[in-house]
């Protein structure tokens, strides 16, 4: 049972699709498990990926029985707000589980102004949120594809810059250390 394994659970969550959820789950547990590898303190970490449904709420709620905190990826777009909000205010904090909110897939070629609006959305609503922002590289897409994880790229600066966004957003959770 994954209670008896002492491992800190981590959920990452929203019920709107296409915000990132699997790459952020599958990214973060590598790193976290790069980190760790010669930890001899046995499984330390899980990283539960939910569906991105509002449909699917039963499998969000069973998932969060188990959980230590929850991650809430959100994309720097105004169609993420309102399921973002839903999922937070109906689903998350009834179940008084610490959590952040993480804006993710920001493409700094656009410009500051969504970045900042999402920020200031998310401080409105008196969301936690990471300072560590997750921004959008085509390698994430590419690597899905591949069957790869960040910790797998090739070695360029995209490539490591796409990396270090997973390894402060880790840092900046406490899972593996603190920052």
């Amino acid at each position: 049972m994954l209670q008896e394994t002492g491992a800190r659970v981590h959920v990452i969550a929203n019920q709107k699709g296409g915000v990132g959820k699997t790459t952020t789950t599958l990214n973060l547990g590598a790193v976290v498990a790069d980190v760790l590898k010669n930890s001899k303190d046995g499984l330390q970490h899980v990283f539960i990926d939910t569906p991105g449904s509002l449909q699917d709420e039963n499998l969000l709620l069973e998932a969060l029985k188990y959980a230590h905190d929850v991650i809430v990826p959100m994309p720097p777009e105004g169609l993420a707000f309102d399921p973002t909000a839903r999922t937070i205010a109906k689903v998350i904090e009834p179940t008084g589980l610490p959590y952040k909110v993480v804006i993710n897939n920001w493409d700094p070629r656009d410009g500051t102004a969504d970045l900042v609006d999402t920020q200031g959305y998310i401080d409105a609503q008196g969301w936690p949120r990471t300072e560590t922002v997750i921004r959008r590289y085509k390698v994430h897409t590419r690597a899905s594809v591949e069957g790869k994880v960040v910790t797998q790229y090739a070695k360029n600066r995209v490539a490591m810059e796409a990396r270090e966004d997973f390894f402060r957003l880790a840092l900046e959770m406490g899972y593996g250390g603190r920052a």
